[in-house]
């Protein structure tokens, strides 16, 4: 007997099975066939959706950017968390997780896929800056941070982090990308009024060979 299912659940099951496949066989590997397959249903039921596999792939993205915003201000919002710690926590949690998260970042870097790319960013700089503003803000009552530009700021430091560091914007050698690191903490330090060397441990959001380089020092 067929099942019938709400629109948002059949919805979330399309973009669940897309996920897990565009993980295991890659976006182009991955056929509308295979997710019919996955999911049980006629190709009229999908197309109610989705009207391509490419209009999946951006509905998954913005599945991404809704868990994303909705991580960053859970961690926010934990005030047992202290102040550096929680903006180091924030800016890890802009890296997306999911089954086909590296399938879909490798897909949208792609030159034809620029929009898509730029919709990402997009939600970053609008949605992760008054996050960590309101850190800030918290950082300067507490005699931590010195600015009267705490929004300003921060979004001078999230542009450049989702810019230049950014593997698909600049290509840096290992060095390179070390040095990009501590001329980056150097200088948000400068930006924060913070006291030099306050800030070193946020070296740790940019993952374990910047530890380990740190360490062999």
């Amino acid at each position: 007997m067929r099942i019938v299912k709400e629109a948002e659940e059949r919805r979330s099951e399309i973009l669940d099975a897309a996920d897990e496949l565009f993980g295991l066989k890659g976006f182009d590997g991955a056929s509308t066939n295979d997710i019919l397959d996955k999911v049980g249903i006629a190709r009229g039921t999908l197309y109610h959706h989705f009207k391509s596999k490419e209009d999946i792939l951006d509905a998954l993205i913005e599945r991404y950017n809704v868990r994303l915003l909705d991580a960053a201000q859970e961690i926010a919002a934990d005030k047992s968390i202290p102040v550096v710690e929680r903006i180091i926590r924030v800016v890890m949690a802009l890296n997306i997780s999911g089954g086909s998260s590296k399938e879909i970042m490798e897909h949208i870097h792609k030159p034809q896929n620029a929009l898509m790319h730029q919709k990402i960013q997009k939600v970053i700089i609008n949605g992760i800056t008054p996050i960590l503003a309101e850190i800030i803000r918290e950082g300067i009552l507490e005699g931590m941070f010195h600015t009267p530009f705490p929004y300003e700021c921060m979004e001078m430091i999230v542009i450049y982090a989702n810019t230049v560091l950014d593997d698909d914007l600049v290509e840096l050698t290992d060095e390179e990308r070390m040095l990009r690191m501590q001329a980056f903490v150097y200088n948000i330090e400068r930006l924060l009024g913070a006291e030099e060397g306050s800030l070193i441990h946020t070296m740790r959001m940019f993952g374990s060979k910047s530890g380990e380089h740190e360490e062999e020092r």
